[in-house]
């Protein structure tokens, strides 16, 4: 498995069989200015874990590029087929559901976070609950991106249902959990192999570095693989 990151909660994960993007925050996205059109290249499937503006600002551009499908709650769906999404393209779920994605499942499991996009007037559009995904591939590791959460003790029940090796993490504090929790969570719910930090430094109200993060999960056993930003790396 291959996974690129583009800053934030943006990634791009292909395998033998799919090039997914997860949270495609590539327009507007402080850390990313490498523009959408390259991500976007030879994309199969978008997913995306909530509606905040930071996390699926670029979803339509890539998808009208890409004519890929979209994997998201059922209101992410129908509000990004009212921007000119085609409604053949779309595979909506929602919490406890499991969709089947060709070459790969997607599960939908909570998050602790808001969803919601803002509209004209300074009016949100609630965008349903938000939620984390498990990846499910047949020839590869199982990988959960958390999505924006906090710690919950339900996390040990997607451990126990779907043990994931490979953990996107939520880490930059204020929005999300800080550094220290999130290697608390990653330490006693799961089974990691290897933990990819997210959701820091993008911005200067939250943290700027994994440095909470690594020093929470030393002597774990777990790797933290900390790409640069634009960077390609095998898992």
């Amino acid at each position: 498995m291959k996974l690129t990151w583009y800053g934030h909660s943006a990634f791009r994960i292909e395998t033998a069989d799919a090039k997914i993007l997860i949270d495609p925050y590539l327009i507007g996205n402080p850390s990313w200015t490498g523009g959408w059109e390259g991500p976007a290249e030879g994309i199969t499937h978008v997913l995306l874990t909530h509606g905040h503006s930071d996390h699926i600002s670029g979803a339509v551009e890539v998808l009208g590029k890409s004519g890929a499908q979209l994997v998201a709650n059922f209101e992410i769906c129908m509000y990004l087929v009212g921007k000119g999404v085609s409604d053949k393209k779309i595979n909506p779920g929602n919490i406890g559901g499991t969709v089947d994605c060709g070459s790969f499942t997607t599960t939908f499991v909570q998050a602790l976070h808001s969803s919601s996009f803002p509209g004209e007037g300074g009016q949100n559009t609630y965008l349903g609950n938000p939620g984390g995904l498990v990846l499910h591939f047949p020839e590869d590791k199982t990988l959960y991106h958390m999505g924006d959460t906090d710690i919950f003790s339900d996390m040990a029940l997607i451990n126990e249902l779907h043990e994931p090796k490979i953990g996107v993490v939520p880490i930059g504090d204020r929005f999300t959990m800080g550094g220290a929790v999130a290697a608390l969570a990653c330490r006693r719910f799961f089974k990691f192999d290897t933990v990819v930090p997210c959701h820091f430094g993008t911005f200067p109200m939250i943290d700027p570095t994994a440095d909470k993060f690594e020093a929470g999960l030393e002597g774990s056993g777990i790797k933290v693989a900390l790409p640069k930003i634009g960077e390609t790396i095998t898992i």
